[in-house]
Order: C-alpha cells, then sequence, then structure tokens
C-alpha cells in the first residue's frame, strides 16, 4: 500500500478529525509516514476559521502541491474547514489538488486517498457527521495526554463566527460512547485527558441529559489510572453551579476554566450577538472563584470589532484588569465574508485594532508576571514533557493550571536522581518566573504518597491506532510534515 502523510492544521478539535482520518486510512492497509519527501499521498487538513487561518491552510496546500511537482507525491487531497467554505473556488483554481473532503466526508478519507481514484469530484458535503468509541483513530499527542471530542457543531448565533456553516448544528456524542473511548485511551496510556468541541458546556442537551457536562466529568473522573482530567470552550452563559460544583468537588478535573467573553462592553456583545456584560461575567469569575479559590481562568477575547469606540476598548481593559485572568488570548477582528458581521458599518481601521491588541497584552504580561512570581517557593505537582523545545539543557513540563499548547509552559534546571521520562508527575519547587513561563526543580514522586505503587505511563508508540490498538510508530512528530 503507497505511503500516506497527513499535515494538520488549527485547533485540537480538528487534530481529532486528522486522528481519526489516520486511523481509517491505517485500517485500510495504508502506510503513515511524517515526511512529506517519502509520502505517495499527501493529506492536508485545514482551517478557514479567520483570515490568518486561511492563508495558513492555502499556503500550507501549496507548499505541499511541490512534492507532486517534483515527482515524489502522486496525490494531494485538502480536507476540513477551508473545503466547507471554498469547496468550488479549490476545485476551480488549484488544479494540483486532487480530492477535497469536507468536515462531514471524513468517512470518505480511503477513497479520497487512492492514487487510482482519477476523479475530481465536484460533490456537496454530506450529512452530519459525529466520530464514535469504535471509530479507528491514531494518536499524535504524546502517549500521556489525548484529545477527545465529545460533540460537534454549534448551535450559536454570534455574529462574527462561521463555525456553524462549516460544522453543523450541535450534536453530542453518546454518553457511552464517551466513557468508552476515555477508558479505552487510559488503558492504552493516557495520563491527561482533554474534553473538545465547539461548546462543551452545551453537552448533553440534545440527548436530553440533565448537567450533561456535569455528570460526565464526574463519571470520567472515576477512571481509576487517569491522572487530569480538564475540559475546554465554555459559554459564559451555560456554566452552571452543577459544573463549578463538580469541578470543585472532583480531585482529577482540573481546576481549570476556559471562558471566552470575547468582550466586556454591553454595546459590543449585542453586536456579536452574544448579550451579556462584563459586570456579569465579573459575578461569574467571583462565584467560581468562591467555590474554587485555586481556580485557574482562561479567555480570549476580540478587539476591533466593528463599532468599536475607545469607550468599549476602556470597558474592555477595566475587565480585563478587574478580571486577572490567568491566561488571555487577544484577536482581531477577522471580517469573514459569510459571517452575519460582514460588511457592518464603522469597521475599526487595522492599525487601530493592532494598537489595542498590543496593549490588551502588555497589560497581560504585567497581570500574569504577578501572579506566576507568587507561585515561587511552593511546591506543586507537574507533568514531564521531556526536553525543552527552546534548549536541550533543560527539561519542560506543565501544571495544573497549564493546558497544553495554549498556555505557558514550567522549565525545569534541576532534579534528583536519574533524568524523568517525558509522562511521569513528580513533585516540583518553584523557583523563578518568567512572564508566562515558571521554572522549578523537580523533586520526588506525585503519587509516593497518594498511592500505594507508583503509576507508570506505557510504553506505546508515539501513535497508536486506538480501536483497534494495532497501528505502528508513525514517528515523533505529525502536525506538520518534515520536509
Amino acid at each position: 500500500m503507497p505511503k500516506v502523510g497527513l499535515v494538520s492544521l488549527g485547533c485540537p478539535k480538528n487534530l481529532v478529525d486528522s486522528e481519526v482520518m489516520l486511523g481509517m486510512l491505517s485500517r485500510a492497509g495504508f502506510e503513515l509516514t511524517p515526511t512529506a519527501s517519502e509520502a505517495e499521498i499527501i493529506l492536508v487538513n485545514t482551517c478557514s476559521f479567520i483570515g490568518p487561518a486561511k492563508q495558513e491552510s492555502i499556503d500550507t496546500i501549496l507548499e505541499m502541491a511541490e512534492y507532486k511537482k517534483a515527482g515524489t507525491a502522486k496525490r494531494l487531497v485538502v480536507a476540513g474547514c477551508l473545503v466547507e467554505r471554498y469547496r468550488q473556488q479549490i476545485l476551480a483554481e488549484m488544479p494540483e489538488v486532487d480530492a477535497v473532503l469536507g468536515t462531514n466526508e471524513i468517512e470518505r478519507v480511503v477513497e479520497a486517498c487512492r492514487i487510482e481514484e482519477s476523479r475530481r469530484e465536484n460533490q456537496e458535503s454530506a450529512g452530519p457527521y459525529l466520530y464514535h468509541e469504535f471509530t479507528p483513530r491514531v494518536l499524535t499527542t504524546p502517549s500521556y495526554s489525548a484529545y477527545i471530542k465529545i460533540s460537534e457543531g454549534c448551535d450559536h448565533i454570534c455574529s462574527f463566527c462561521v463555525i456553524p456553516q462549516m460544522r453543523g448544528r450541535f450534536r453530542s456524542r453518546r454518553f457511552e460512547s464517551v466513557m468508552h473511548e476515555a477508558e479505552n485511551l487510559v488503558a492504552h496510556g493516557a495520563r491527561e485527558l482533554i474534553l473538545v468541541g465547539q461548546d462543551n458546556t452545551s453537552y448533553g442537551e440534545d440527548l436530553g441529559l440533565r448537567h450533561g457536562l456535569a455528570t460526565l466529568l464526574g463519571e470520567l473522573a472515576k477512571i481509576p489510572d487517569l491522572v487530569w482530567l480538564r475540559f475546554l470552550y465554555c459559554y459564559p452563559n451555560r456554566v452552571t453551579d452543577a459544573l463549578i460544583e463538580t469541578v470543585a468537588e472532583s480531585p482529577k478535573v482540573a481546576k481549570y476554566f476556559d471562558i471566552p467573553f470575547q468582550h466586556a462592553s454591553g454595546r459590543i456583545l449585542k453586536a456579536m450577538r452574544r448579550g451579556s456584560n462584563g459586570e456579569q461575567f465579573l459575578k461569574l469569575i467571583e462565584k467560581i472563584r468562591q467555590a474554587i479559590p485555586d481556580v485557574t481562568l482562561r479567555t480570549s477575547v476580540i478587539v476591533g470589532f466593528p463599532g468599536e469606540t475607545e469607550e468599549d476598548f476602556k470597558m474592555l481593559m477595566d475587565f480585563v484588569c478587574a478580571a486577572e485572568f490567568d491566561h488571555l488570548g487577544v484577536f482581531r477582528y477577522s471580517n469573514e465574508e459569510t459571517s452575519a458581521s460582514f460588511g457592518l458599518p464603522h469597521q475599526v481601521a487595522p492599525r487601530i485594532a493592532y494598537n489595542r491588541r498590543r496593549k490588551l497584552l502588555a497589560l497581560q504580561r504585567k497581570i500574569s508576571r504577578r501572579k506566576l512570581k507568587a507561585l515561587i517557593g511552593k511546591r506543586l505537582p507537574v507533568l514531564v514533557e521531556g526536553r525543552s523545545q527552546e534548549t536541550d539543557l533543560l527539561l519542560q513540563g506543565r501544571l495544573e493550571s497549564q493546558a497544553p499548547e495554549v498556555d505557558g509552559k514550567v522549565l525545569i534546571n534541576d532534579f534528583e536522581g536519574s533524568e524523568p521520562r517525558a509522562g511521569e508527575y513528580r513533585w516540583a519547587v518553584m523557583t523563578g518566573a518568567s512572564d508566562y513561563d515558571l521554572v522549578a526543580r523537580l523533586e520526588g514522586n506525585y503519587f509516593a504518597d497518594r498511592h500505594p505503587t507508583s503509576l507508570k505511563t506505557a510504553d506505546r508508540p508515539k501513535l497508536v491506532e486506538i480501536q483497534p490498538a494495532t497501528a505502528e510508530n508513525y514517528g515523533n512528530t505529525l502536525p506538520h510534515l518534515q520536509a
């Protein structure tokens, strides 16, 4: 069978789609390779949420097309969100592309990757798709950590967002399906599970489940060898008392809330079709912090939305100052042509939006630096991730308060005994801090005084086909093919 390589762009939700496609290809007998120059088929799973993501997707497609020109690759397949938005344009303007797959066409990936398949189909996207516990999946994350997509699509009508157009209406996976996959992942060595979806806080509503996410977290936390369980993407008005209580009372559930507030001005939030205001958001934050004093809060906000005045921006600055978030993402408004906000009057000049983003990030740097310095001297559990990506002289890891990829990290410059392996949980004393990262000294095993025997991360390959578990080692990296 031919060799296939995949480039996965965008968010963790998209990464799960990539892992599912790899699983289907592996089950069909395709050989997987992380090296672009070796691949006979190249699959690019795209993102097109905002302008920069679209440009990255287009640039990557053209970059991978060079391997076809060189004769090493025989087929180029484009999948994901870009196809959902620009299917006809891709087929008409990119002759290098041999097949396209929308977000609901994942099950067609094997057919699309067959070299002998010559048709460039002009078909529309298939009906709503959602993978399940028996879907083959090849993990691309480190062996100790894995994402689980618990839902797909979104029913919110945010004016700036095009996700519902690409992903469809909100739909939850069956409760038993999520549980089965989680148990399987932990059995294969995962010690951290991260629940993702466009709106995790709506999980189970379409299935008639009351407090679906809270109930799911409570049951997942009972899996014996699981250490950390976290969830991302909460809609503000869906954060219930039951959810807060579950996070507060479940030792394995990370004391971590990711709530994209997007803005604080009531006028701008109304134009965004989200409602509420900064004052109400601060009340929610206070409620969470009263229930969970050591909670970590992450949010994301948009600057430069049409009509945003200096007064609106000051409200946002004041809100961020008062809220004192642990992690903050700031995005400039992207005027997407199929969004409800496209073409609204009083567009904010790019330079103004750029400067507003800089001001917010400067404010957040001060907040983050102060909060991290307060941790110096504290002894906290750290998940060791191996050698630092910045220098081989240091190890790196994460605290419970740091989600992978999006938050800061812990740089480890001292440890007792032999060098710890990636996936180990160790006690660490915080010895230094920068704007977003910490420096620490490792001490004893985190489980030594919590379990009769220490847990060990299973020695499985970087990528494993979870159902059935027979895939071969794919390599050390995947999200971007190596030339």
